[in-house]
């Protein structure tokens, strides 16, 4: 028989407001998904389907199975269709969603989050009047070390690691009191190594907070360096090599387990939601700058406030628009999502036009329009036509996309969407390194890029954002 016949199955929550708590992983079949007809159910982050995934037991055997999610399942970091669960290993729910950790161990560990299960028979003749006495007396042992444990994970789950001594003190002071004289001994040796511990504990997750802070702090004075710095200085290319350096260290410090579970960098949701949607469009950064998360923001209000219509308008009355939109980017193989990006060019309505001639729900000019195929004459004008002015306008982005490059350039192309690729191309030749003049987040960082720009792509995440999540703003 396998060494892990006997071995008890589980999953551990290590990120999200209910870290720390574990899941048994018991019958042949277990479901985890946003849903309560789960066995484990993740109902507090969006990138969680429904039904997301089930881990399968076949004998001492754990395969992993995703079950076609929005987001897709990580195990160590790679995305898996299906995968042989080998502990312990990393579990994600979507790019950037709730991590678990896979377990097996020799004995069912107590969470304080679930009922103790304990055999009755043992309780009684450890309790009965003529069970021994020793028996009741390690019986009373084990009850105030498991409940010192307890209390003692609990605070570090909490962050509360300087109770740990007060924990400490209640139990000796219950185990005097209940015990006889030559038993003290003994459980005051128990609490010393127990205090031990948690105090080792308490230092280990003091000096990892102290480095998160150390490494976000300096990414905070390099950013703010950067944006008054020469794009076409060699200072400007250092601090961007550090910035690069000290994310790679964050990312370091976060892969550590005991990080995880007990430190974590406080997350902003609108931030996350921001990684999300880059990492969809191949655009990832580690840290958003503060300057665009602020710029996102602002724009958020502005669309619940002045330009409030606009956004109703897309999500009411032309989400039928939307969603015929929505289908021909998807068919032209860019991310569907983009469709949202016509309440950024326009309101929504066919006869909307700009100073500069632009028409139609894509805003083209009539000689960009001829350019990608468009009939705009004295008898017709297909800017005005959604289907075939959207076909354009998806041929227009992919010449975009394939003239900047790939990953962050994508957000170049929509730049050049609105200000026009020749423009964009302009300040980005102020860069001399040509590898830097195609990320887009090193042209932001240093304010490379023009005002329009720097405005318009948080802008327009600004509304994506709103769209994936309208009840959430308040639409």
């Amino acid at each position: 028989m396998s060494e892990t016949a006997d071995l008890t199955a589980w999953l551990v929550r290590m990120s999200g407001p209910l870290a720390g708590m574990r899941y048994p992983v018991s019958q042949s079949i277990t479901t985890i998904g946003r849903g309560a007809q789960n066995d484990v159910a993740i109902a507090d982050s969006p990138t969680v389907s429904v039904r997301h995934l089930e881990i399968r037991k076949d004998g001492s055997d754990y395969k992993l199975y995703d079950l076609n999610s929005t987001n897709g399942t990580f195990v160590n970091g790679e995305r898996i269709a299906e995968a042989a669960l080998n502990p312990p290993c990393n579990i994600q729910l979507g790019d950037g969603g709730p991590e678990l950790t896979f377990l097996l161990e020799n004995t069912p560990q107590v969470s304080v989050n679930q009922t103790i299960a304990v055999r009755r028979e043992s309780v009684l003749q450890a309790g009965a009047p003529g069970a021994r006495q020793e028996d009741r007396a390690t019986r009373a042992h084990d009850d105030l070390i498991i409940e010192a444990i307890a209390k003692s994970r609990l605070g570090r789950q909490k962050g509360i690691g300087e109770q740990t001594l007060m924990f400490m003190r209640q139990t000796l002071h219950k185990a005097v009191y209940r015990t006889r004289r030559k038993f003290v001994k003994i459980i005051i040796a128990l609490v010393i190594a127990l205090v031990g511990v948690s105090a080792f504990g308490a230092w280990k997750i003091w000096s990892l907070r102290a480095e998160r802070d150390q490494i976000y702090g300096t990414i905070r004075s390099i950013e703010a360096r950067l944006q008054q710095t020469n794009p076409n200085q060699p200072e400007a290319s250092e601090l961007y090599d550090r910035l690069n350096d000290y994310e790679d260290r964050a990312r370091s410090l976060e892969s550590d387990l005991l990080y995880r579970v007990t430190v974590r960098k406080p997350v902003d949701p609108l931030e996350q939601e921001i990684k999300v949607l880059l990492a969809e469009f191949g655009a990832e950064t580690y840290t958003v700058p503060s300057e665009f998360l602020e710029q996102t923001k602002r724009f958020i209000e502005q669309y619940q406030g002045p330009d409030r219509p606009n956004i109703e308008r897309g999500l009411g009355e032309a989400r039928s628009q939307i969603a015929t939109v929505r289908a021909i980017f998807e068919q032209e193989h860019l991310p569907p999502d983009l469709a949202y990006m016509s309440i950024v060019e326009s309101p929504l309505g066919a006869e909307n036009s700009s100073r500069a001639g632009a028409v139609g729900l894509w805003q083209f000019t009539p000689a960009t329009a001829r350019a990608y195929g468009l009939n705009v004459s004295q008898t017709a004008d297909e800017r005005l036509d959604v289907r075939k002015s959207t076909h354009a306008a998806c041929k227009y982005m992919r010449e975009l996309i394939l003239d900047f490059g790939s990953g962050s350039s994508v957000m170049l192309a929509l730049a050049a969407y609105n200000v026009g690729p020749s423009k964009v191309k302009q300040a980005i030749r102020r860069v001399a390194d040509p590898i830097k003049q195609r990320n887009f987040w090193y042209l932001y960082r240093v304010r490379a890029l023009p005002e329009e720009t720097r405005e318009y792509v948080p802008k327009g995440i600004a509304v994506l954002i709103i769209a994936r999540h309208p009840e959430r703003f308040g639409f």
